[in-house]
Parts: C-alpha cells; sequence; structure tokens
C-alpha cells in the first residue's frame, strides 16, 4: 500500500482537536505549575505569561537576535514568522513553544537563572517517590525469571513507563496488558532481529526521565548483560523539553538511583568502561521530522543493530506529524530511518500507523479518545526479513 502523499500536517487551530486543546488547555495549566515550583523573579514570570498569550492568541514571533540559536530557528520556521501560532504545524509549533519557554525563564541568558531546570522540581519529585523503591526492590527478582519471560516483562515495563511498573509486569500474567490495549504487537520481531545481529551496537533514543526512564536503563542492562549488544548508545535531549524529555543530568541521577540495585551498579560499571554511551544532539530539539536529521546525526545512527525509539514525540517525528490513514503499514513510513527501528509508544496523540481495519474500526465505534488518553500502546518494527 503506497504511502499517501497528502496526509494532512496536524495543526492546532482546529476547533475541537487535540493539537489545539494542548495550546489552550494542557500549556496554561503547565505555566502554572512552572511558575509555582520556581521561585522566579517578575521579570521571568511576566515573560512566561507574554508567552502564553501570544501562543494562544497572536502570533509567531522570532528569537531575539542575542539568542544562541537564533539565526537556525530563523530557517526552521522559514514563512511561519508573523502567522497565527496555530497556523504552523503542531509538531513545530509545540517545539518552539518549549524553546521560548526556556529562554522566558532566563535558561540561555547570564545570571542567576541561566542552565536551571525548570521542570527539575517535577523530574526530582517523581524519582524520589515511594513508587521508584517499590519497583527497584522488584529487581531482585528478575534473575529467578526464565530469561525469555525476563526480556519480555522489560520490554512491556519500558512501554507502558509509569502506566505498568517493573513490580506489576513481574507479577503479571505472562502477555501483560490487555489485547485491546496493545493495538500492535512486533515484540517476537525484534527480539528475532536482536538475535540476528547478536554483539552489535544498538540505539535508544529515550523520552521521559524520571520514573519512565527506569525501566529504559534496566531493558539496556539486559541487553548488554544477556550479549543481545555489546555496546547500546542512548541519545537524550541537550536541554529540557517537553516537560519531562530526559537529558544526560536525568540519565545520571536515575544511573544513581539504581544503584541500591546490582543493576545500578553495572550501569555504572557499562558507561565507565564505554559499553553504555549517552550521546545528545541540538536536532533533537529541533521542531522536525526524523526525516530531515542532519548528515552527522544520521552518520551516528549508520550501522546500528537497531534503534529503539521510545514514546510519544518520537513516533510523532519518526512517522510524520500527520493524519495518516491508521492502516498505512509502519514500514512505508519508516523506510528513510537509517537502521532498522523499533517504536515502543504508548498512545497520547493523534498520529497512528500500522493497525489492521479490523482494529481501526472497533476503536473508532467505541473510544472516542483512544488516540491520545494513553489507554493504548504499540510496538512496531521496521527491519529486514
Amino acid at each position: 500500500m503506497p504511502v499517501p502523499p497528502n496526509a494532512p500536517v496536524i495543526r492546532s487551530d482546529a476547533p475541537g482537536s487535540f493539537a489545539r486543546s494542548v495550546f489552550h488547555e494542557r500549556h496554561p495549566k503547565l505555566v502554572q505549575q512552572v511558575l509555582h515550583a520556581l521561585p522566579y523573579g517578575p521579570a521571568q514570570r511576566a515573560a512566561v505569561e507574554r508567552l502564553l498569550l501570544e501562543s494562544t492568541a497572536g502570533v509567531l514571533e522570532p528569537l531575539g537576535e542575542d539568542a544562541p540559536d537564533s539565526a537556525q530557528w530563523l530557517k526552521w520556521g522559514g514563512d511561519l514568522w508573523g502567522r497565527p501560532w496555530g497556523e504552523a504545524p503542531f509538531l513545530w509549533a509545540e517545539s518552539y513553544f518549549y524553546r521560548r519557554l526556556l529562554d522566558a525563564v532566563g535558561y540561555f541568558r547570564p545570571g542567576a537563572w541561566q542552565g536551571i531546570d525548570p521542570f527539575a522540581p517535577f523530574k526530582n519529585a517523581e524519582l524520589a517517590g515511594p513508587a521508584v523503591d517499590d519497583e527497584i526492590a522488584a529487581l531482585n527478582d528478575l534473575d529467578g525469571l526464565p530469561e525469555a519471560r525476563r526480556a519480555q516483562a522489560l520490554l512491556s515495563s519500558a512501554l507502558w513507563g509509569n502506566r505498568a511498573d517493573l513490580s506489576f509486569q513481574l507479577t503479571a500474567e505472562a502477555d501483560g496488558q490487555t489485547a485491546s490495549d496493545l493495538l500492535a504487537d512486533d515484540s517476537t520481531t525484534l527480539w528475532t532481529q536482536l538475535e540476528r545481529a547478536r554483539g552489535g551496537r544498538i540505539c535508544v533514543v529515550a523520552d521521559n526521565a524520571g520514573r519512565e526512564l527506569l525501566p529504559d536503563l534496566v531493558l539496556i542492562d539486559h541487553l548488554l548483560t544477556c550479549g543481545l549488544a555489546t555496546q547500546v548508545v542512548l541519545h537524550v535531549k541537550p536541554q529540557p523539553y517537553y516537560v519531562s524529555d530526559a537529558t544526560t543530568t536525568d540519565v545520571l541521577a536515575s544511573v544513581e538511583r539504581l544503584r541500591t540495585a546490582e543493576v545500578g551498579g553495572r550501569l555504572w560499571r557499562a558507561m565507565t568502561d564505554g559499553a553504555l554511551v549517552v550521546r545528545t544532539h541540538p536536532f533533537f530539539c529541533a521542531p522536525l521530522p526524523f526525516h530531515d536529521m542532519p548528515a552527522d546525526l544520521r552518520t551516528e545512527f549508520t550501522g546500528a543493530a537497531m534503534t529503539i525509539l521510545k514514546g510519544d514525540l518520537n513516533y510523532r517525528r519518526l512517522v510524520g506529524d500527520r493524519l495518516h490513514p491508521p492502516t498505512t503499514p509502519f514500514a512505508d513510513v519508516t523506510d528513510h530511518f537509517p537502521t532498522p527501528v523499533t517504536a515502543l509508544r504508548t498512545l497520547k496523540s493523534d498520529v497512528i500507523v500500522g493497525l489492521d481495519a479490523e482494529t481501526t474500526t472497533r476503536l473508532d465505534t467505541s473510544e472516542t479518545a483512544w488516540r491520545t488518553n494513553g489507554h493504548h500502546a504499540v510496538i512496531q518494527v521496521a527491519a529486514p526479513q
């Protein structure tokens, strides 16, 4: 089935759409949480409020000329400047909102707030929560599981993030979530591909920090300790982004949190001997799909046995933030990626591909918000047969 060349780009100016609700409902709440979490002064607070007003009722204004990435954003914006925010592609506008939020709180500017993550209070609170203690304690039971069951439990835990923690996965039935929750399951293909390329390099593109990064790290430890990979390269954001997206600082905090279990010690040693490498690139905070990744980043991925992309935003960037027909084959919209690729994604936005017609019809007639409510997930793989 050919990919429709004119699948509509998602924008936030459609009344009643999920994208519009992000700007008019989610962002106002987020702004208040940010201003409540840290004691920003009058200048920062006023700049944040101006951004909120501009993004909901104004037009797109470029960064100031003194911003370190002003020229890059001018290029990315093209002819969008001066147009209403809702006329920009949703992916572009949402990314720009977070870049402007950092600007408003002084993240890039000389002064007391330079380099201070505005989302750190949320990340730290989640990582320090008692639920994490239970999950780390559950790691002690991993060695007693058969390898196939252990691998599937870790994969499922990484997929669902903080919806289903390790302690749940280790005590649940083998299939974890119900069949109606997991809309596409290519996990068998994933393990087959990894076994076929045993001992190679695997790339993981992280999603959220805090409690969701922990099972990602435990899965990485499994890939290394069982020999499926000799090296894992973990790609993270170069700066705070989308509230909870993982940075290098967040990786270090998570590894330190895990050091009360044996897995934490193994991860620490893996980092020191080069088996686990953390990398970042400015493009991970770009408002563009992975189809447009620059040559140097493409080179970093090239040669990997598999790239595992975590989360909803990475999925949008992988397949394109468009209203594809849900039955569009996953492989057809990911053939631009330089390696075999796996998407572990809980649905939290409108984009979806790779479903069969029966599943799509069932969901469309039974759940109006099935694409965005986080109740469903996919494990999708595109790899040579």
